[in-house]
């Protein structure tokens, strides 16, 4: 989903620490016992992962003396760190069945660790104010009609299909192709920017049709309408190339390295612990994006407010 720039620049990073597979050294006839160490955390591009990262981060280190260390890399990016040994856990992946099938399957370097307890939906929208000028706007079989409402600069003779990050799940090109739909798609180049066009679209009332998702705090701040597509039914997505369905919804997991996991580390099972919500994600997003809250900051103001809640992911 959903560049990545500075968001989990708050989370606490104690140099010196041991491995994640280290061990506390026992005393005589007693065994070893586990400890943290470094978790090397992947940070996916969107500001939802950056709260997964702010949080998790925080408590691993504040609860359980890990040293937890970010990457900032694409989703596919994160699959090869958890095969290369450099990602320990990512923390939010959506769908990538073909990774899957290479990672935890077949190579056997990675394992599930459970869902994250978010709801993940990937559309095509407009900004609302479109649905009123433009009734039928939201009919995909329409949207030919209108291509001409949504040329640019930058998608010239076409209509423009405004796309987020390029690392982002999509198969919008390939819809567009297949859908026969008279539009090229035009990547707005990160998170930020895509937000930016929507908030721009609806306050200008200017045309824009484009990819967006929930979890996303935006929503709650800029009512968008989601345009429907043919219907998606299980391995309508089969073969990428022939794509003519709607995004599938996602409950999205959690993805461990298998050697980390199989260590006995308390933070691997801390994160298989890990539940919330899209409105617990798109609180710790808005407060780290729109409310000037670093990320330690946000994160330790959700603890302080959930504590039942992560009481119940400790080891």
């Amino acid at each position: 989903m959903r560049r990545w720039s500075s968001l989990v620049l708050g989370l606490a990073m104690v140099a010196g620490c041991s491995n994640s597979e280290a061990a506390v050294s026992p005393a005589p006839g007693v065994a070893a016992t586990p400890r943290c160490g470094t978790v090397n955390i992947a940070v996916n591009p969107w500001s939802g992962y950056a709260a997964n990262a702010a949080v998790v981060g925080y408590l691993l280190e504040s609860e359980l003396g890990c040293t937890v260390a970010t990457q900032e890399l694409s989703e596919i990016s994160s699959w090869a760190g958890i095969a290369d040994g450099s990602v320990d856990v990512i923390l939010e992946n959506w769908g990538h069945d073909e990774e899957k099938k290479k990672y935890i399957d077949n190579k056997k370097v990675a394992v599930e660790l459970g869902l994250t307890g978010n709801k993940g939906v990937i559309g095509w929208y407009v900004p609302a104010w479109m649905t009123k000028a433009y009734p039928d706007i939201t009919d995909w079989t329409r949207l030919n009609e209108y291509a001409d409402l949504f040329r640019t600069e930058e998608s010239g003779e076409k209509g423009q299909f405004l796309g987020g990050d390029p690392g982002f799940v999509t198969n919008d090109a390939t819809l567009i192709e297949n859908l026969e739909l008279d539009y090229t798609v035009v990547y707005a180049g990160s998170e930020e920017k895509l937000i930016t066009a929507f908030r721009k679209a609806q306050s200008r009332k200017t045309p824009l049709l484009g990819y967006f998702y929930e979890p996303q705090w935006l929503l709650s701040d800029v009512k968008l309408v989601r345009v429907p597509l043919p219907a998606y039914k299980v391995g309508c997505d089969a073969d990428k190339d022939e794509i003519a369905c709607d995004y599938q919804s996602y409950d999205l997991d959690k993805i461990g390295r298998k050697a980390f996991v199989d260590s006995g580390n308390p933070a691997a099972a801390f994160i298989k612990n890990w539940t919330w919500t899209n409105d617990d994600q798109n609180q710790v997003a808005r407060d780290m994006t729109q409310n000037g809250l670093s990320a330690t900051q946000a994160a330790k103001k959700w603890a302080d407010a959930h504590r039942a809640t992560w009481e119940k992911w400790l080891p």
